[in-house]
């Protein structure tokens, strides 16, 4: 059902861009159409009062003397004769008044021969001409008339237009961008359930092979050859201790793949953390002559959260911080308030952790590459599990190095 609801969701946004993307073009080529006639209007209009001051005020033209031979062609008719030189100062006074800012070229044109007499090319970021006469051909039965090209029309048109064309760049960008984070979705998803479906059936094939071990070891423990021999007896209640071990990590990682599928389930309930600490601290203690905790917390501090799942990020902290000591194990836990929660912090005396590595110690299967940890067994999955009930419970948790020796774990519990 939630591929069916993805899928439907992936098509729809995907249709929706395009939607968008189509319109977005739509829009800009109409946009584009518009300029282009609002371009031809005041090219027609600037001529015309060309004419006009040409021909002195006297126009007697039966139609427009204006025609658009081409997109960016114009040809004008002329029944005055004119020097190039003033047609030239009217051409750039009207396109300026008109806001014409572009390229242009004009060419004057006999009308008996249809030949060109005289032309010249027009920048937008020419200088002021300095008034040199130009030399040009003139006869009294001559009627002349005149031409203007704009060669980079499209390109002016365009560059009016850059809002629509930045806009639909942005809107490509963002349909790449909503296409390669889909197929990346998708792919994670894939690999997501190959991941879990691996844990699933690995740790199932595991756990029939050692119950039988688990059997077998407990059969052996109650036999009167185990019994009487204390080698033999050392040696089985190893192969048990060591199977209990593994059957935990087994049902740690069935867990976790478990809560990937479907999620954690919480039972929030007020807990007195106290006495709730120190009774997990002295279960630890029976296993671990040597451990030394101290417990810094007030009796009246209490807090809301799931007990089996909290027990659990205790124990994952204590356990790894009595792993990863080279020494006797010496535990520190307190707590403090300020104006936004409750911190605890755990405090230990281990062989700390490179700074480099540090943000990396919560990620799935994660562990660091040193000779302790090589020879601690685990499969990098306690502090993955600890992160993921600490983000399940809206708490924090950080990790620092002490300045002498060891780590501090924090968790802040906001009020």
């Amino acid at each position: 059902m939630e591929i069916k609801r993805l899928n439907i969701i992936i098509t729809l946004g995907f249709v929706a861009i395009i939607g968008i993307l189509i319109t977005q073009l739509l829009w800009t080529r109409q946009a584009y159409n518009l300029e282009n006639q609002k371009f031809n209007q005041k090219v027609n209009i600037a001529l015309l009062e060309v004419v006009e001051k040409l021909s002195g005020g006297k126009t007697s033209f039966a139609e427009n003397p204006v025609q658009n031979i081409s997109n960016d062609y114009y040809v004008v008719n002329i029944n005055n004769e004119f020097h190039p030189a003033v047609l030239e100062h009217y051409l750039k006074t009207e396109f300026t008044r008109f806001q014409i800012n572009t390229n242009y070229v004009y060419a004057l044109y006999n009308c008996h021969s249809d030949k060109m007499m005289y032309g010249k090319f027009i920048s937008k970021n020419q200088e002021p001409p300095n008034y040199k006469v130009i030399q040009f051909p003139k006869h009294k039965n001559l009627v002349y008339y005149f031409s203007i090209r704009f060669p980079d029309k499209t390109t002016y048109l365009i560059s009016s237009l850059r809002f629509w064309y930045v806009l639909t760049f942005a809107l490509i960008i963002i349909l790449l961008v909503y296409v390669y984070s889909i197929y990346t979705i998708i792919q994670q998803k894939k690999f997501s359930e190959l991941q879990r479906d691996f844990i699933n059936n690995m740790t199932h094939e595991f756990k029939t092979p050692l119950s039988s071990i688990l059997l077998a070891s407990e059969a052996l423990t109650k036999q009167d050859q185990i019994k009487g021999n204390q080698k033999l007896q050392t040696y089985t209640s190893i192969i048990t201790d060591q199977s209990h071990k593994l059957n935990n990590h087994i049902e740690k990682i069935l867990n976790i793949a478990k809560n990937d599928a479907s999620g954690l389930s919480l039972k929030p309930q007020r807990i007195v953390l106290f006495p709730f600490i120190q009774e997990i601290v002295d279960n630890v203690k029976h296993k671990n002559e040597n451990l030394s905790i101290e417990i810094n917390i007030d009796d009246s501090i209490s807090i809301i959260a799931d007990e089996f799942h909290f027990s659990n990020i205790i124990y994952n902290i204590l356990d790894n911080s009595i792993k990863y000591c080279e020494t006797d194990p010496i535990i520190s836990i307190s707590s403090f308030k300020d104006s936004k929660g409750l911190y605890l912090k755990f405090k230990d005396n281990g062989i700390g952790i490179p700074a480099k590595n540090i943000p990396h110690i919560f990620d799935k299967f994660y562990r660091i590459n040193t000779k302790k940890s090589d020879e601690v067994n685990g499969f990098g999955l306690g502090l993955f599990y600890v992160k993921k009930i600490v983000q399940q419970h809206n708490w924090k948790i950080s990790v620092e190095n002490n300045s002498d020796k060891g780590i501090t774990i924090t968790l802040f519990l906001p009020f």
